[in-house]
């Protein structure tokens, strides 16, 4: 199977936007030190990306795939690839947004892989760790905790019948939570393109579930 990491930063778009935060300002300083440690091939530097990320790239995965153990298998591919690429990594993007980046084409390879095998979706959302959908603020009581998992796994189900395309606009955007400029570079789609194909996803999935379009925060 052919993965795609060499191309994942060739075409680094621009960062257009509002001011940093100090907050955003203080985590890409975080990210600068920690690439220049993975530079040097600091072994215990890679052992952290893994521990920041990894929790996030199995949840892309298993949303993409809807299926566990092929996510847990590319999740691992996805970081093997990330550590014999690094010296690739220009620093034009935030590392992160690269990292999703690899994830991503990492996932429509294996879709592409499991479509010619006429391989389906096999798995539901109740295999994937709990809390990706939304950050908690507090332990829920046993009972919304049994109704958040039947509705986590009610929306899996419905993001599941996505197109790919839509499928991975859906999560970046709400429920990654990703900015557009992220995005943009996640996909190489204009921004403009993107909010009107996320805007169409939304749109289908609504439908699916049998509610209205959520609506855009920012």
């Amino acid at each position: 199977m052919a993965v795609d990491v060499a191309t994942a930063d060739e075409h680094p778009v621009p960062v257009t936007g509002s001011e940093p935060t100090e907050a955003e300002k203080a985590s890409a300083l975080r990210e600068r030190l920690l690439l220049a440690r993975l530079k040097r091939r600091d072994a215990r530097a890679f052992a952290e990306l893994v521990r920041l990320h990894q929790d996030r790239v199995f949840d892309l995965c298993a949303r993409m795939l809807n299926d566990r153990e092929e996510a847990l298998d590319v999740a691992q591919e996805v970081f093997v690839a990330l550590h014999g690429s690094l010296s690739q990594f220009r620093g034009e993007s935030r590392l992160s947004t690269w990292i999703f980046k690899v994830a991503k084409n990492h996932c429509l390879n294996r879709l592409k892989y499991l479509g010619r095998r006429q391989r389906g979706k096999t798995d539901e959302l109740g295999d994937v760790p709990e809390g990706e959908l939304a950050a908690h603020q507090s332990l829920p009581s046993p009972q919304e905790a049994l109704l958040g998992k039947e509705q986590q796994a009610r929306v899996q189900a419905a993001i599941a019948q996505l197109p790919e395309e839509q499928r991975l606009l859906v999560i970046l955007r709400d429920i990654e939570g990703l900015t557009y400029d992220e995005i943009v570079q996640i996909t190489d789609q204009p921004e403009g393109t993107v909010k009107s194909r996320l805007h169409r996803a939304r749109t289908a999935l609504a439908e699916i579930l049998g509610g209205k379009e959520p609506e855009d925060g920012s």
